[in-house]
Parts: structure tokens; C-alpha cells; sequence
């Protein structure tokens, strides 16, 4: 009779013998393979944390004991623990978020999915339940080898080990990847000691000399394992990695050996201060299909044949792709191109560029705030970086932009991926602040192309500015199909159409031009004209913008990104300082975390479909609706004194 649906909760795993937890482990494997085939998700990371999460609800007592993921897109089998193994709708309005979520279980505490942050958390955790009474309690961090390049580990372990009496345990979830494979000098310190011939010898013989003895030499090699972890640590050299900041060591274990697990983790729950535990995984384990994939051990699929682990659908071209073979091209004719990302080589399209020009790449880790500083040295050095990163990780860079690249006039272009609504991963993954944040840079140029013919000029124009950042972002999916202009004026705009009469200005931002033409055709059929306007690039607003404003009785922008601060607020802005009153109606997203649902989904509650914005304006033109229309035939411009104007 299957394991796996009598698990309510994390306690239903006490009563089960070992040979039982064997079961139940080889029951979730196949349990994922299935589900995650059907939807997409994050599949290989969970296959290798089976036996790990396992061992960890059993020992431990969550969530009393608040457990803690770094990024959490391992958390699945900790879900399927906690009473949730309904996933036929992960990753989908109304169903199980690919993430933690406090609103589905008491169970989950993070819900952010940006890495590098858990340590912190746990740090502030674990203070307070000492600081109000609970210090009996133990705070549980499950932290990514990848994620311990990022520069937040480190300032964590450093407070961490000045205040370490506390119950705090870090798991060190060591599989040689986060994405794709970790690298840097930590990542090749942990690697000696994952692949170590001493440790794995070691380890292997006293088990088998033990274990020859019976029960009784079992019950000795259990009673010895504590100390002899602590000795393998040293052969291996591994404790000279923590022994400066005076937190118990503890590993290597092997993080699919439930035994050594649950004898490792009970060690460190009976130290009384904080512990960082060594487990060593493999990201994929027990699915031959994620073990044969080379690039990221299917870190993220799609819909899958869960047999071959085949793609089910192929969509078309990607925006990734053709930002890809533009950055190669600008290559070949600019030497001084390089190319930096952040622990996301292949996601962010940058393969093929190291594949052609392999000196011309840094991946840096999980450490966007490195990876701009150092852009902005490699361009006073006399390159030009193009650091390719998701737009949702922009904020964790915004410093560096500002007082690095935009102070120094650092010739740095920035690459955002996966701008906008994305979708199924939920609100730490939307790219929706870049345009509010990044536009109070000064100087900063931002362009948002329409389709990938404008993705391939855009590139090219931001790599030719040397004195000041400029920034390309485009959305996740398909590449939209190309929208030729019918005219280009003299700033770069481009005119997608014009109206018969010159009511309604529509200046849409990316890939929005489709809606915008859109609207424009519905209100054509309602004897409303309607300009519609590419800026190409957004920021700074360009003179055109302002002069087709002022003929126009009404301005509608459109982004996809908030509305609060966006670049429908600095239109607006620029407008009044240039004198001109045309009313503005600035659409955008909702200056809220948006749950994880589909694209259309998102866009349609926030009434960003043609049809609702199409009805909103003929209430706009007819006066019925704020902001009202200007009467046909006034004009924009207002006389302002000359010292107000800009």
C-alpha cells in the first residue's frame, strides 16, 4: 500500500520504520516526475532534496521549528510533508504556488524566491525566539552551494557567529549547482571536497567494517559517526572553510543516505548553538533524463514526457533567443563587448556569446550587486559590459547602478529579461519595478523594443553610449511578431499609426504596441482617431512625444510594469514642465504583489485588455469618465512664465 497519501503533516513520518522512509522517498521521486511532467516547474532541484527533506521533518518539528528555504524552489517534497499533494494545479491560479506561500501553510515562512537572503532570516528568526522566551525552539536554514556566493551568506555568518547562543541549523544543500553549475573559488573549494577520494574512502571502509559485525558493530558505528564526521571534516581539510567563524561543522554527509541524515541532523538539534550541516546531493537524483541534461539538470521544465523527459511543447522563437544571437553579433564586430550575468548563463541567453568568445565572459554567482560594481570597473578599464540578469533581480543591484555606473558615467548596458508579468512563479519573479526604479537614475536611457527586429537595433544602440547606463528589457515567451512602422521620426519614435482626427495619443511601451494597436482599431470603429507611438526608448521622453501630445485631446500610456512612478508618470511630468495641459491616463500594473496566474490572466485584472481600455477612452473623449478629454480643437499648450518652464 503507497506511503505517500497517508502523510497528513510532518509527525505522520515518526511512526514510519526506516525501511518505510526508503519507500516513502522512492514514492515522491516517481510522485514529482509525474505531477511536474504535467505542469512544468521546478523538477530537478526537488528530486535532490528527497531524502534530505525528509530527514529534516522527521527530526525536526515544523513548524514550532520554523524551517527556512534559500530560494525555495526545492520546497515541493517539503509541501507533499506538510499535507499538500494536490499538484495538478501548480503554478496556476487557484492552485499551489512553485514557491513557499504563507497562504497555503503554517509550514511556510519565506516567501520570496530571490536566493542568498535565508541566512539573514534565520539570523533574525532565531534572535527573536530567543529574545522572547522560546529558545528552546530550533530555526532550520536550507541554503543552496550556489546561493553561498552570494555576498548576504557571508555578512549573515559573520552576526551569526558573534551571538551563537541559539538553536540555528544550516543545512548546506551542496549539489556543485544552483542554476547551472556553481562557480568561483567557493564553488571549487566545496567541489574538492564533494569529489575527495580521502572522505568517500574513508567514509565507505568503516562503514563496511562496521556494518561486518552485526547489530552490534552497526550500534558502534552510529555511537562513533558524530566524532567521525568531525574527523572526515578535517582529513578532508573542509573545517578550515568555517573555522574562523566559530559555528560547529558538520559533514560531509551524504545527502541521500537517510541514516547518516537523521543521525547528523540529531546532533546538531542536541548542540544548543548555532551548526551548519555539509549535506552533499545530486540535482536530479533517481531520474536518468535530468542526470543526462548537461545545462541545468532540469532545473525548470516545461510540460514533459515524464519517460524521455522530452519537451511536449515547443513554442516559437524567444525574446532570449534573439537578444542571444544579437549580443554575438554585436561580438564579432565589437571587441570590447563583454558579457557578465549572475549565476544565470544559460536562462539569460548568454551560452552561444562564451561559446564564441569564452575570455569575454564573467559569471559571477548569485551576486548581482558584484557583477554592476565590477561593470562599472571594466568600463573604466575600456570595455563595454552587457550584464545580462532577470529584471526581477534588478533591485538587488539598484545601489550599484546609481552610485557606480550612473555617478561615474560608466558606459554600462543592462540586459532585463523576463520584464513584466511572467507569470506562473508568482510575485518575487514579476518584472514589473524596473521601469519605476531604474528611470530616477540620471542619465540612465531605457529601451523597451516591440518585437525582435527592435530587440537586434536596441542592443546596438545601447552598446554605442559610453557615458552613461543604458537598459534593454523585454518579457518572457515568445518574440512578438514584428510591427513595422509607417514612420520613424526624427528622435527615434516610431509612428505605428495615425488616426483620421488627432484625438487620442496612445504611446505604448515594448511589446504593448500589439494592445495599443488594438485599442486604436476599436476606436476607429467608434469614429475616435487615435496616434499610436513607439518611443523605442522610453527614457529620457523624447521632444516628439511632447509635440504629438499637444495636438492630441488625450495621452493613454501603456507598460507593463506599475503604474506608480512608471513611464507614464514621468510623461505626464515632462508635459507640464514643457506647458502643455493634455490630460494623461497612465496604464500600467498595480503597485501590488501580484499572485502567481497566467500572463492574460494578470493583465486582464488589471484592465489592461483592448476591450476595457477601448471603452475607458470613449468615456474619457465623451467627458464621462476622468481624465476628461479636451474639447476637439483646443489646443495642449499653456503659457507658463518663462522661469517655470524646463
Amino acid at each position: 500500500m503507497p506511503i505517500l497519501p497517508s502523510i497528513s503533516g510532518p509527525r505522520d513520518l515518526d511512526r514510519l520504520s526506516p525501511e518505510q522512509l526508503e519507500e516513502l522517498a522512492s514514492e515522491i521521486r516517481t510522485f514529482l516526475v509525474e505531477n511536474v511532467s504535467r505542469t512544468g516547474g521546478h523538477l530537478g532541484p526537488n528530486l535532490g532534496v528527497v531524502e534530505l527533506t525528509i530527514a529534516l521533518h522527521r527530526v525536526f518539528s515544523s513548524p514550532d521549528d520554523p524551517f527556512i528555504f534559500d530560494t525555495g524552489h526545492q520546497s515541493y517534497v517539503h509541501k507533499l510533508l506538510t499535507g499538500r499533494q494536490d499538484f495538478s494545479g501548480l503554478r496556476v491560479r487557484g492552485g499551489l504556488a512553485g514557491y513557499p506561500q504563507r497562504g497555503e501553510s503554517p509550514h511556510d515562512v519565506v516567501e520570496s524566491s530571490h536566493a542568498s537572503s535565508s541566512l539573514s532570516w534565520a539570523d533574525g528568526v532565531s534572535r527573536a525566539l530567543t529574545a522572547t522566551g522560546r529558545a528552546d525552539r530550533h530555526v532550520v536554514a536550507v541554503v543552496g552551494d550556489g546561493a553561498l556566493t552570494g555576498g548576504m551568506t557571508w555578512e549573515a555568518l559573520n552576526n551569526i557567529s558573534d551571538d551563537n547562543d541559539r538553536n540555528l541549523v544550516i543545512v548546506v544543500n551542496d549539489n556543485g549547482r544552483s542554476y547551472a553549475p556553481t562557480i568561483g573559488g567557493m564553488s571549487r573549494y566545496l567541489n574538492r571536497v564533494r569529489t575527495a577520494a580521502a572522505y568517500k574512502d574513508l567514509h565507505h571502509k568503516s562503514d563496511r567494517l562496521f556494518r561486518a559485525f552485526g547489530p552490534v558493530g552497526r550500534a558502534v558505528f552510529r555511537g562513533v559517526r558524530g566524532g567521525t564526521h568531525g574527523f572526515l571534516s578535517r582529513f578532508t581539510n573542509n573545517e578550515a572553510l568555517y573555522s574562523n567563524l566559530d559555528i560547529k561543522y558538520l559533514g560531509p554527509v551524504d545527502g541521500h543516505d537517510l541514516p547518516a541524515l537523521l543521525e547528523t541532523l540529531e546532533l546538531a538539534k542536541s548542540y544548543g548553538a548555532p551548526v551548519i550541516v555539509h549535506a552533499i546531493t545530486e540535482k536530479g537524483r533517481g531520474y536518468q533524463p535530468a542526470r543526462d541534461d548537461d545545462a541545468d539538470q532540469f532545473h525548470a521544465v516545461g510540460r514533459i514526457d515524464p519517460t524521455t523527459g522530452e519537451t511536449l511543447s515547443s513554442g516559437g522563437r524567444g525574446w532570449t533567443d534573439v537578444f542571444s544571437d544579437a549580443l554575438v553579433d554585436v561580438g564579432e564586430r565589437r571587441s570590447d563587448v563583454i558579457a557578465i550575468t549572475a549565476a544565470m548563463l544559460r536562462p539569460t541567453g548568454l551560452a552561444p556569446f562564451a561559446e564564441r568568445f569564452p575570455d569575454r565572459v564573467y559569471d559571477v554567482g548569485i551576486a548581482e550587486q558584484h557583477a554592476v560594481a565590477s561593470a562599472a570597473g571594466l568600463a573604466y578599464g575600456g570595455l563595454h559590459p552587457v550584464v545580462a540578469v532577470y529584471a526581477t533581480f534588478m533591485g538587488r543591484a539598484f545601489d550599484q547602478v546609481l552610485m557606480d555606473v550612473a555617478l561615474h558615467r560608466a558606459g554600462v548596458t543592462f540586459v532585463l529579461d523576463r520584464a513584466g508579468v511572467t507569470g506562473p512563479d508568482g510575485p518575487s519573479h514579476h518584472g514589473m519595478w524596473d521601469l519605476a526604479m531604474l528611470q530616477i537614475v540620471p542619465h540612465i536611457r531605457i529601451a523597451a523594443p516591440r518585437d525582435g527586429v527592435r530587440l537586434t537595433e536596441a542592443l546596438d544602440e545601447a552598446v554605442a553610449v559610453e557615458d552613461a547606463p543604458t537598459v534593454i528589457r523585454f518579457p518572457k515567451g515568445e518574440v512578438a511578431s514584428d510591427l513595422p512602422a509607417i514612420e520613424r521620426l526624427a528622435d527615434g519614435v516610431d509612428v505605428l499609426a495615425r488616426g483620421e482626427s488627432e484625438d487620442v495619443l496612445i504611446v505604448a511601451i515594448g511589446p504593448f504596441a500589439e494592445l495599443a494597436l488594438d485599442v486604436a482599431d476599436r476606436l476607429r470603429a467608434q469614429g475616435i482617431g487615435a496616434t499610436v507611438l513607439d518611443p523605442r526608448w522610453a527614457i529620457p521622453v523624447q521632444p516628439s512625444v511632447v509635440e504629438h501630445a499637444a495636438r492630441h485631446r488625450l495621452v493613454i500610456t501603456l507598460e507593463d510594469g506599475i503604474r506608480v512612478g512608471g513611464i507614464g508618470t514621468r510623461v505626464r511630468q515632462v508635459l507640464r514642465e514643457a506647458g502643455i495641459d493634455t490630460a494623461v491616463d497612465e496604464l500600467g500594473l498595480p503597485d501590488e504583489f501580484l499572485d502567481h496566474a497566467s500572463r492574460d490572466q494578470i493583465l486582464a485584472d488589471a484592465g489592461l485588455t483592448a476591450s476595457k481600455i477601448a471603452q475607458d477612452v470613449v468615456a474619457q473623449v465623451l467627458g464621462t469618465r476622468i481624465p476628461k478629454a479636451r474639447h476637439a480643437g483646443e489646443t495642449g499648450t499653456i503659457d507658463l512664465p518663462l522661469h517655470e518652464r524646463h
